[in-house]
């Protein structure tokens, strides 16, 4: 009588989606976008690559160890059927291999918690639910990815969707712009040395994950039932729409950028040299300042015409310009383009505050080069309303504030502010909230009641 061999079960094998993202050579690749596209499998399979070789260390990161739970008992699943001679560590939340290799789960619940790695080494670095960390805890990280020994290949992994306070700079740096999986490459030269980082955003949704439609095939449903803005980022992946949105109401929409309904958004124009004209200005330095230029109609609609924004390529990450530098760049541009005409500036009013400044308070700075401002009212929540009270469009799709389409910082920042997790009626401000600090400013000297009823928490209660 002839032995048979039992069948071997097949543990879990990449759909077509998961195998895309784990083929790809890019040192960064973004994953995801909606909800149910197999994101955390792929990473958890992905982190198995190299684990044959005894020097390789990994780490995938979630926001808070409780959120790691979830992936962890999935790894116990897949690394320890898989990998039966692996033994998994619940105190340090680590698996080590047979070859010695090693995957941790690790946490960046407070900023500073990235000094947690401090000297640490991952050949592969993940991040779970990216939009969940700032742009600091993030870029940290990359002076973590270095060969744990000969042999390693050094790369990060992240999953994804829209929403979150890292929303912003994500789709900053993966989505506005770039077409989905088209490899973007950065050069950096150091010592006339040029050195080359390349990423790459692979796109998904519920609709390729055909095992969890095939399990559960309401999932769908689920997801279709959420509110608009939910079911836009979760179904769709549409990262101009998700949760915690502080000014959901927002529409940019070309195709009415000349006739003006139904949308802030629209075409440049000449601004009347009647129209009252004002500059407001958030300073920074390590973080971007913002300078902008508003004009006020006859009806007391506002224009924001054009801007100034103190950033570099990294979302959030200031020029590092001194006070008279941009004040010296004020003045070039309104001697170019407001000649003859007062500009009524306003401003943060931190730079009336002597500890501020080496050589005198900042505004002090300004002054010397003959740009002058007052302070600004920084009642945050009453700021804040004047921007819903703008918005609400008239029966005739008309709103009372709009935006060049030229000033695209102010367009970006804007439409990815979220709400403060503790102060839920505010805006969390370790954001990319600079421009919308100075637009506060501007719109408290010129302040408009509600023509409609708009809900208390802050939602906007949609007119159309």
């Amino acid at each position: 009588m002839m032995n048979s061999k039992p069948k071997q079960r097949l543990l879990w094998s990449p759909q077509k989606k998961q195998c895309e993202f784990m083929s790809r050579p890019e040192d960064e690749a973004l994953y995801g976008g909606a909800a149910g596209g197999g994101k955390s499998d792929a990473l958890l399979a992905e982190a198995l690559r190299q684990v044959n070789i005894p020097c390789y260390r990994a780490i995938i990161i979630r926001k808070t160890m409780p959120q790691c739970s979830e992936l962890i008992d999935r790894s116990r699943l897949l690394y320890g059927s898989a990998f039966p001679d692996a033994v998994f560590n619940a105190t340090k939340n680590v698996w080590t291999f047979k070859s010695g290799a090693k995957i941790y789960f690790g946490s960046m619940h407070h900023a500073s918690d990235k000094l947690k790695y401090q000297g640490k080494q991952y050949d592969f670095i993940a991040f779970d639910e990216l939009t969940h960390f700032t742009w600091e805890e993030y870029s940290y990280m990359f002076s973590r990815n270095r060969p744990s020994g000969l042999g390693t290949r050094c790369y990060m992994r992240a999953t994804c969707n829209p929403g979150g306070i890292g929303h912003s700079w994500v789709k900053a740096r993966f989505i506005d712009g770039k077409k989905p999986y088209h490899t973007y490459t950065e050069t950096v030269t150091i010592d006339g040395v040029e050195y080359k980082k390349s990423r790459v955003f692979i796109p998904s949704t519920v609709f390729d994950n055909k095992i969890l439609l095939k399990n559960n095939p309401n999932y769908v449903a689920n997801l279709a039932i959420l509110p608009e803005n939910e079911k836009k980022a979760l179904l769709y992946g549409d990262w101009n729409s998700f949760s915690g949105q502080a000014f959901s109401e927002f529409r940019d929409n070309p195709e009415n950028y000349n006739s003006r309904v139904w949308t802030h958004v629209i075409a440049p124009f000449d601004i009347p040299r009647g129209w009252k004209r004002y500059r407001s200005f958030d300073f920074g330095y390590a973080k971007p300042f913002a300078v902008q230029w508003w004009a006020v109609d006859y009806d007391g609609r506002v224009y924001l015409y054009r801007q100034l924004y103190g950033c570099t390529d990294e979302p959030n990450t200031g020029v590092k310009w001194e006070p008279s530098r941009i004040a010296k760049k004020i003045k070039e541009i309104e001697r170019e383009y407001e000649r003859g005409l007062h500009v009524y500036g306003v401003a943060d009013p931190s730079i009336w505050d002597e500890s501020r400044g080496v050589d005198g308070t900042i505004i002090n700075m300004f002054e010397r080069e003959g740009i002058y401002f007052e302070k600004g009212d920084n009642t945050r929540l009453a700021g804040k309303m004047q921007l819903h009270y703008r918005m609400q469009f008239d029966d005739e799709g008309y709103p009372m504030m709009y935006v060049f389409s030229n000033c695209k910082q102010f367009i970006r920042t804007l439409t990815t502010l979220v709400y403060d997790k503790v102060n839920v009626e505010d805006i969390d401000s370790s954001q990319e909230d600079h421009d919308y600090d100075a637009c506060r400013y501007f719109l408290m000297t010129n302040p408009i009641a509600p023509k409609k009823k708009i809900v208390v928490n802050g939602e906007f209660n949609p007119l159309f």
